[in-house]
């Protein structure tokens, strides 16, 4: 879907400088893998960042290349084009993948949990999602998490489109919901909600999916069809080794900021440190089963919801476009 939540999350900590576009463990005599992540250096790739400087894909026996895609850069090209073996995308982004012919195979969650709410302010009449009929609602743009999410929150209050006001207003939607221009927004729970509360707002959240449901696929590791073919023993070993880093992220998030500054340089800066950690703490309770298989229930959820609202090229087996194969 192009414009990610990550962008969503950097626009919240101030990121959008010119950082480091790569990194390597620089070993030249073992098997190479150049993983796609799917924008400029952030600290949502913490675990991945971790994984590398703490030798975990070294001891595995990986020579690991991390290639940070630019703004213009096509989201799967280079996997496409042979130049990456794997890349960090969402479940949505998969699937669009797949019908556009990408030969690409999701294989490990790192968000369990999905990550995008519905925010409003703390004294809104807004409490569930049939309250939002006749309500403004604030998003990115009609693609990505976002948008998908309000979707499945609309089809949860037996509503449409039609009877709510949907509005494109960029990433700015913490500035909207606290300037009062519109009602609601549709964020994340690593950004906007951060923001609001540097801002001294006070907001409530409503998950897209509570805790009895099972949720859309949200971000983690895939690869491509050759890479799968040629070296399947070597791709679960980067999986086991970044789902080590995720756990080191979780029991040790504030020395996690530290590692992540050889990648993310304006971390050295005390306020984007602070920042940065607000996110990783947020995000720890998303990644805490990271890992754990996915299931076709839930795939086939976010396939059909996205086949009704023309978001995908073509229908799709969705069997074809994951495996839990390769998880320990």
């Amino acid at each position: 879907m192009g414009k990610r939540l990550c962008m969503s999350i950097l626009a919240g900590i101030g990121l959008l400088l010119a950082l480091t576009a790569c990194g390597s463990t620089n070993t030249n005599s073992q098997h190479h893998i150049t993983i796609g992540l799917t924008y400029i250096p952030n600290i949502q790739f913490a675990p991945i960042y971790v994984a590398a400087q703490l030798g975990y894909y070294r001891d595995a026996g990986l020579d690991v290349t991390l290639h940070h895609h630019t703004f213009n850069d096509p989201e799967f090209g280079a996997l496409a084009s042979g130049q990456e073996d794997m890349i960090y995308a969402g479940g949505d982004e998969i699937l669009q993948a797949n019908t556009q012919h990408v030969p690409v195979t999701y294989l490990a969650q790192i968000y369990t949990k999905y990550p995008i709410v519905l925010i409003v302010p703390a004294n809104s009449p807004i409490h569930t999602a049939a309250d939002l009929r006749g309500h403004s609602i604030g998003i990115p743009g009609p693609y990505g998490s976002t948008y998908l999410g309000l979707l499945e929150l609309l089809q949860k209050g037996n509503l449409t489109t039609s009877d709510v006001t949907i509005q494109s207003i960029g990433f700015t939607q913490a500035q909207a919901l606290a300037s009062g221009k519109v009602d609601a927004v549709m964020g994340s729970l690593l950004n906007e909600t951060i923001q609001l509360q540097k801002l001294g707002f006070a907001v409530r959240t409503i998950p897209v999916f509570d805790d009895n449901e099972t949720p859309f696929i949200s971000y983690g590791l895939a690869a491509s069809h050759a890479e799968l073919a040629a070296h399947p023993n070597d791709v679960k070993a980067f999986i086991a080794a970044t789902l080590h880093g995720v756990n080191y992220v979780i029991a040790h998030p504030q020395d996690a900021v530290r590692l992540s500054q050889a990648y993310v340089t304006v971390l050295s800066d005390p306020a984007q440190a602070s920042t940065a950690l607000a996110t990783l703490q947020a995000a720890i309770p998303l990644w805490q089963h990271a890992g754990q298989p996915t299931s076709q229930q839930a795939w086939q959820a976010m396939a059909q919801l996205m086949q009704a609202h023309g978001l995908l090229s073509s229908n799709i087996d969705v069997t074809t476009v994951y495996s839990n194969n390769y998880l320990s």
